[in-house]
């Protein structure tokens, strides 16, 4: 006979623990503590087996029965339901534990190592700025690309376009660990392809070759009153065409004053491999005068912070100088490279392949990278010597003069 909600209810503990049948191998048991559970008899492999079905009156005697068929159904496919419930209370556990935010900061300890500093800062802030708020919580096995896409346009509303692009690309390299760690099954960022708006390309701004004399001449003439550090970095960004990373973090432990040679490290190469600067005596004399400079301010840096030593000068600096000069709509300092580029190519006829390999450009073919060494560090000596010599011709009226740097302590 089947119980009653009633029956349920009104019954009452006993010295021993006693059942009352609902049939279909379902009861239930009633402690002498008074606790009544849901159980479920059945059996499986040829054993006999108990499933809790809830506890009463949490789980009403319909719901209990609601659960009784699920199980039923289960076992009529040949699945066990304890060992059914079992997996499902793992996968929940797992889910909790692999969120989005908990595979995130696993992939990026893994990587840090291998990034700068600056760029593994850059990497945790866009996390934790533009996904953790979102989908930090999720299991990242259930995020699916509608979800993500709804983060990216949060970003994209705020007309961070790059940023946005950015984000998504990070996502899918978080995704892309969550897949070879066996975490989820699919990146949710591959399928958002022209989901997202772009900016439209812009180059790096630059000056014309025919614009380079003027641009000196203010430079030299330094109406605009820059710190002669500020100069020297200019003047080194010219010569030495280096990213404005490389050159405001140039360390002198890095320079052989005696060879004529800066190995940048490859902590702040974009590559992440050490680069190799032939130095033309006019570069050296823009060191040896920072040098001279900075040698009572016990700081590595040879472009340090004009108001903490202790600190590298500071990114915006160089653009900043540029500004001043009356230039900040033609150049960026990043510009300086392009210029180099095209002009080391057309006006002094050196091979593309040199002038990539000094602007630490990926090399093409199998034996490129070998390159950057050996066959072609004579030529870059050559070729930089050539382009010192250029600019300062710029500079002068087509007279190649000796370049003076002023040595006093700014």
């Amino acid at each position: 006979m089947k119980l009653k909600d009633i029956q349920c209810k009104n019954a009452k503990p006993k010295e021993k623990p006693y059942k009352l049948g609902d049939g279909a191998g379902m009861y239930l048991e009633i402690m002498p503590n008074g606790s009544k559970y849901w159980r479920l008899k059945y059996r499986a492999l040829g054993k006999e087996k108990r499933l809790a079905l809830g506890v009463y009156p949490s789980v009403s005697l319909s719901e209990a029965r609601e659960k009784r068929d699920e199980a039923k159904k289960l076992i009529r496919e040949g699945i066990d339901p304890v060992q059914s419930k079992r997996k499902s209370r793992k996968e929940a556990m797992l889910q909790s534990e692999n969120t989005f935010k908990a595979v995130a900061l696993e992939w990026h300890e893994l990587n840090k190592d291998r990034w700068s500093e600056g760029y593994a800062q850059k990497m945790m802030r866009i996390l934790t700025m533009n996904l953790f708020p979102y989908l930090g919580d999720e299991p990242i096995s259930q995020i699916k690309p509608p979800d993500l896409l709804d983060v990216l346009r949060k970003v994209e509303k705020r007309g961070a376009l790059e940023i946005a692009s950015k984000t998504k690309q990070i996502a899918g390299r978080v995704f892309c660990y969550g897949i070879q760690t066996g975490k989820c099954e699919w990146n949710a960022a591959d399928n958002l392809t022209g989901a997202l708006k772009v900016n439209k390309t812009e180059h790096f701004r630059t000056l014309d070759v025919k614009q380079v004399p003027d641009f000196l001449k203010a430079l030299e003439r330094n109406e605009a009153r820059l710190f002669e550090r500020t100069r020297r970095a200019l003047w080194l960004s010219l010569y030495t065409f280096c990213r404005p990373v490389e050159i405001r973090k140039a360390r002198f432990e890095n320079i052989n004053f005696e060879e004529g040679i800066w190995i940048i490290p490859a902590e702040i190469m974009k590559a992440r491999r050490d680069h190799i600067v032939p130095l033309s005596r006019q570069a050296m004399e823009v060191l040896e005068a920072q040098r001279l400079e900075v040698e009572v301010l016990n700081t590595p840096w040879v472009f340090p912070s004009q108001h903490k030593p202790i600190n590298p000068m500071s990114d915006g600096t160089v653009n900043k100088a540029i500004q001043r000069l009356g230039y900040g709509k033609e150049i960026v300092a990043h510009g300086f490279r392009a210029l180099a580029r095209t002009t080391i190519r057309e006006k002094l006829g050196y091979d593309s392949e040199v002038i990539e390999r000094q602007l630490a450009h990926k090399a093409s073919g199998p034996l490129g990278e070998a390159y950057d060494r050996t066959q072609f560090l004579d030529e870059r000596k050559r070729m930089m010597d050539n382009w010192a010599s250029y600019i300062d011709a710029l500079a002068s009226d087509g007279k190649v003069v000796h370049a003076k740097f002023e040595k006093k302590v700014s």
